[in-house]
């Protein structure tokens, strides 16, 4: 996809003609935005004093690649390996990108989930370079100095990610350690949506730990207290996002990893604000709405019918909840009250009851369920629920490993043609069932997603493919189509066309044996077309506030790809 002329190359986003560098010598090799290391040219070394300060041998970035793969290869574990690439990534983005673009199946998991998480847990004692914005509660009057000290021009900064680590990757509480998933985040959108890594702002808000072994750490680098809350840290929020909108007034801002008391809250307060997206709540749902409607569409399941459990009531549990009722809103034209109540909500309680009361967050007493629909059951287990509710959709957000048992699953496909069972929860180890298990259980008549990337698996001679419900399919197109629009918010309905782009890429529409959801490796064209769903709906409500989109469908793709970076040397012009 990489992009070489085009009637949009004039554009201040256009990844193409030559880049203005205002350094020259070490300092130019220092920088990771600019250097090319081995890859300069002669006349660039000539231009920007590099001679004698490389090697003569010129190569080119696919020869720089194959060295840097080599050694890669060499490292001893994913960690290391990990390591390894958050090293190259402050040297040399372009390559770093260009290797991560060219083994993207086999390194997405050692730069991402689960391997990033371990790198989280580790991230005091792994600490060599800092990168993004550090925040800290106890320090507020410092927030603004902070975030104009990031950037000469307010509309350098496009995507902004920002975490309080209270909630992370299925690892809880990491406190200062999380300004790394606000990296890997926006790693992800620029490999799978071009944004450009230089028009980003990976942010942490420290708000403290309560995780006991940070506090009791040494080389811990974060606030050593316990996590603070009520309204000290509402205003901490507040400040944050009302600087960062009047310093970087086109930023969109993408929350992560907020805790299950506060992400809801939050995406409720500044939605209907800011341009602004939570991946929990809202990327998880858009794909995981995807993979359903594909699998409900390949069962013959009208979704004005449909009856869904989701066992594990979370963030992510509410959030997949959230998009399906907006879809049953919006597809079958149905309230939102009576799009409720096809889901059931199981958490620690049991199945969500209105009698819950308090015990229930604002996200889950929506799907609260009347008691007086279950007199006779003391014990509303998943099994319980399973039989009588004899649900279309089953979908695991739990962490709760192995909890999709025989027995359930038998039970399931006793009262539906094709089981439609999603077990999300990750890492591998947390998954509420194993794929083949699915399978075997089934007579193969499931059709499922996961949360973390699995092998193919095999029944009665036939071979499937595993889809995986990866946001990184999703939540980087969302945001490209905010930002190409300049959206001024980023609606239900936005999330609903970026769900119907993805789902119409789904493999298993042409061939029911084939996964429910594309490949990551083609996900920067899948990108593309949700930006491009998202932007028409931006403009069908009002909101975009870019002029000069293109009406031609074609054309407004050609203007999206023309603004995607691709990880290639440009020539260096000297800056005035």
């Amino acid at each position: 996809m990489t992009q070489t002329t085009s009637k949009f190359n004039h554009l201040p986003r256009a990844a193409a003609g030559p880049l203005k560098c205002p350094l020259q010598g070490t300092p130019l090799l220092a920088s990771s935005h600019f250097n090319k290391g081995s890859a300069f040219p002669k006349d660039e070394r000539a231009a920007f004093k590099l001679t004698g300060l490389l090697p003569p041998n010129i190569q080119t970035l696919e020869e720089q690649v194959e060295r840097a793969y080599q050694q890669y290869g060499s490292r001893e574990n994913d960690l290391a390996k990990n390591t390894f690439m958050a090293s190259m990534k402050a040297q040399n983005e372009v390559l770093y990108y260009k290797l991560l673009q060219n083994h993207l199946k086999e390194m997405f998991s050692v730069i991402y989930t689960p391997t990033e998480g371990e790198a989280i847990q580790n991230y005091s004692r792994l600490f060599r370079k800092p990168e993004g914005c550090f925040l800290n509660i106890r320090d507020q009057d410092s927030i603004e100095e902070s975030m104009m000290a990031l950037s000469g021009d307010a509309e350098d900064i496009d995507y902004i990610v920002v975490s309080d680590g209270e909630e992370i990757l299925g690892i809880g509480d990491q406190g200062v350690g999380a300004i790394l998933i606000s990296v890997a985040k926006l790693v992800i959108t620029t490999l799978c949506a071009g944004i450009h890594p230089s028009r980003q702002l990976p942010v942490v808000l420290d708000c403290g730990t309560n995780n006991e072994e940070l506090l009791k750490d040494e080389l811990y680098l974060g606030l050593r207290e316990p996590r603070v809350r009520g309204q000290e840290y509402d205003q901490f929020l507040d400040k944050f996002v009302q600087i960062a909108r009047r310093r970087f007034p086109n930023a969109y801002i993408h929350f992560e990893d907020f805790g299950l008391s506060n992400a809801k809250r939050i995406l409720d307060k500044y939605q209907s604000q800011i341009p602004c997206f939570n991946d929990d709540i809202q990327g998880t749902g858009c794909v995981t709405l995807a993979a359903m409607l594909t699998a409900l569409q390949v069962s013959d399941v009208k979704i004005e019918d449909v009856r869904v459990v989701i066992f594990g009531s979370g963030t992510a549990g509410t959030g997949i909840a959230d998009q399906i009722v907006e879809t049953i809103t919006t597809q079958a034209n149905k309230s939102k009250e009576d799009a409720c109540k096809q889901i059931w909500c199981i958490d620690k309680p049991g199945l969500l009851l209105k009698s819950h009361g308090d015990k229930l967050t604002d996200a889950q007493a929506t799907f609260a369920r009347d008691d007086k629909e279950w007199p006779d059951d003391k014990n509303l287990d998943l099994l319980t629920v399973i039989r009588q509710v004899q649900p279309h959709v089953l979908i695991g957000t739990s962490t709760k490993p192995g909890a999709f048992t025989e027995e359930v699953v038998r039970e399931m496909a006793k009262h539906v043609d094709r089981p439609i069972i999603f077990p999300l929860s990750n890492p591998t180890r947390l998954h509420e069932a194993k794929p083949q298990d699915l399978y075997n259980w089934t007579e193969g008549k499931v059709l499922t997603a996961t949360g973390s990337p699995f092998p193919p698996v095999e029944y009665e001679g036939q071979k499937y493919e595993i889809a995986e419900c990866n946001n990184s399919t999703c939540f980087p197109g969302i945001g490209l189509g905010a930002i190409l629009s300049r959206s001024r918010l980023v609606s239900k309905k936005m999330l609903v066309a970026a769900t119907e782009a993805l789902q119409a890429k789904s493999p298993s529409l042409a061939d029911p044996t084939q996964p429910l959801l594309p490949d990551v490796e083609d996900v920067r064209e899948i990108s593309v077309n949700i930006a491009a769903g998202v932007i028409r709906c931006a403009q069908e409500e009002d909101l975009a506030e870019e002029k000069d989109i293109p009406a031609d469908e074609s054309e407004l793709k050609e203007w999206i790809r023309a603004q995607m970076w691709e990880p290639v040397y440009r020539p260096l012009a000297k800056a005035e």
